[in-house]
Order: C-alpha cells, then sequence, then structure tokens
C-alpha cells in the first residue's frame, strides 16, 4: 500500500492533463473576447458598405 501511494504521488500524468485542459480554455477565452471587441465594428462597417451599394444604380449592360 505504501508503494502504490509513492507512485501515486509522483506521478505526473493528471497534472500534464490539467494544464493542458487550463491552457486551452485560455486559448478560448481570448478567442471569445476578441470576437466579442470587433464585433461592434465589423457590424458598424458592413451597415455601412450596405448603405453605399443600396444606392447605386447598375445598369443593364445592354448595347
Amino acid at each position: 500500500m505504501i508503494k502504490f501511494i509513492k507512485n501515486f504521488r509522483n506521478d505526473e500524468d493528471g497534472a500534464v492533463t490539467v494544464d493542458w485542459v487550463v491552457l486551452t480554455a485560455a486559448v478560448v477565452g481570448l478567442g471569445v473576447a476578441g470576437v466579442a471587441t470587433v464585433s461592434g465594428g465589423v457590424n458598424t462597417l458592413a451597415t455601412a458598405i450596405s448603405d453605399g451599394v443600396e444606392g447605386q444604380d447598375v445598369g443593364t449592360g445592354g448595347t
């Protein structure tokens, strides 16, 4: 039983898994924060482009 406890204490496989989970969560969190920051500007720009294109007159292209 003592040998099992010593091996369990020295085993670091679980700690590495926790590190990867925390790192992945941080990357996902940064991605979500980036999208939230940029989305307002993108919506404003899309509206401006839509308004500009809407006012254009497209000819028939005939002779």
